[in-house]
């Protein structure tokens, strides 16, 4: 028999008083019922793409134990929940409810109940000392406030040599391929209006790429949080890129 997924919630009122946490907050319950649509709208699909390589270059094996920080709606969660088995374990963590609620039931309907969900700030990630031993983060950091606290709690919450792995937009290397993009997710508030009937959620979108640390600059948040081998792959010419670091 299938288990009902554990929700966990996490009291962080002084936390979530900051600005960004609360225009995080209420942008994410805005969108969430819609959120898969609008990505495939932005992304012309291939974020879904993204996704698998991102998760098969995490190197998961059977029975591992593994935290997605802004899980959201369970994408991610979805494809690494197979590759652990039912030895594994799967953890989403998320600090929007509504987000957490979406995920919880796509993944009761594909048949995954075991995958836990924890509504909790990335910055204050309520597990013990070395509990995990990889963490995923798939377009999300750039939303996390304070992220070398939250890089810090990464790697206290990660075994000796685990992964963190870090999907997420990120510098392209051509100057064309950059001026394009930066055109083209400026008609998502476009887009936004007439799939899900608001045009603020991808406004802000649109300012959170344009403010996040480019490649090289996040392998120094990574150093700076303790981690090491670090490296990064870049996809579609580096407007999103992988990064990874080890405990």
């Amino acid at each position: 028999m299938s288990r009902t997924p554990r929700t966990v919630i996490v009291d962080d009122t002084d936390n979530l008083a900051s600005e960004k946490r609360r225009r995080v907050s209420e942008v994410f319950s805005q969108i969430a019922h819609r959120y898969d649509l609008m990505n495939d709208v932005m992304s012309l699909g291939t974020h879904r793409i993204l996704k698998r390589v991102f998760c098969d270059s995490v190197g998961l094996r059977p029975g591992h134990k593994v935290l997605d920080v802004a899980g959201g709606t369970g994408d991610i969660a979805r494809l690494l929940a197979p590759v652990v088995g039912p030895e594994g374990e799967v953890t989403v963590l998320d600090i929007n409810e509504s987000m957490v609620r979406e995920g919880r039931n796509r993944l009761i309907d594909r048949g995954l109940a075991e995958v836990k969900f924890v509504i909790a700030d990335a910055e204050q990630i309520p597990m013990d000392d070395q509990s995990f031993d990889a963490i995923t983060v798939a377009f999300g950091i750039r939303n996390v406030s304070n992220k070398d606290k939250a890089l810090r709690e990464c790697h206290r919450v990660l075994k000796p040599n685990g992964r963190l792995a870090i999907l997420e937009f990120s510098k392209p290397q051509s100057r064309r391929l950059d001026a394009l993009f930066s055109v083209f997710r400026r008609t998502w508030p476009i887009a936004g209006h007439f799939v899900v009937g608001a045009t603020e959620p991808y406004k802000y979108l649109v300012e959170s790429i344009d403010q996040h640390p480019n490649q090289q600059a996040m392998l120094h948040l990574l150093e700076a949080a303790g981690f090491k081998g670090l490296k990064f792959e870049n996809l579609l010419g580096g407007i999103a890129a992988i990064h990874q670091g080890l405990r």
